[in-house]
C-alpha cells in the first residue's frame, strides 16, 4: 500500500453580515480569534458531510480582511483546509465540492449565523 499525504486547499468567500474592523486584522485579539474558532467550526462542519469527509482533516481561518474598495459591512475569509490523499486517488474534484458547498450553504448564502455574498465562494485545489 502508498502512504497517504496531506493535501491542501484554499477556501475563500465573503460575509456580509459580519462588519470588518482592524481586530480582525490582528491575529492576537480576541476577536479575531473567536471569530476563526466559530468559522473553523462552521467549515469542518460543512466538509465533514461532503464527498471529501471520509478523508477531510480540518479547515484552519487565516485570514480575515477587506476588499479595497468594497463595502466595510463585508469580511472576506481565507482558510486552508487539509484532506490525507492516497497515492491511487484522483486529484480533488474543485467543481463537485464547490456544488457541495454550495448546497450546503443555501446557494451560497448562508453559513450557521452567516450571510454569504452568493458570487464570492472560491475554492481551489
Amino acid at each position: 500500500t502508498t502512504a497517504a499525504t496531506l493535501e491542501c486547499f484554499t477556501v475563500n468567500f465573503t460575509i456580509t453580515n459580519l462588519p470588518y474592523t482592524s481586530d480582525l486584522k490582528n491575529p492576537d485579539s480576541s476577536k479575531f480569534r473567536a471569530t476563526r474558532r466559530v468559522m473553523n467550526t462552521l467549515l469542518d462542519r460543512l466538509l465533514k458531510g461532503s464527498s471529501i469527509g471520509p478523508v477531510f482533516q480540518g479547515c484552519e481561518t487565516t485570514e480575515f480582511r477587506y476588499e479595497p474598495g468594497s463595502d466595510r459591512d463585508e469580511t472576506r475569509v481565507d482558510a486552508v483546509c487539509t484532506y490525507s490523499k492516497e497515492a491511487s486517488a484522483a486529484p480533488l474534484d474543485r467543481v463537485g465540492l464547490y456544488h457541495q458547498v454550495s448546497n450546503k450553504t443555501r446557494g451560497i448564502t448562508q453559513l450557521g449565523p452567516y450571510s454569504l455574498d452568493k458570487d464570492s465562494l472560491y475554492i481551489n485545489g
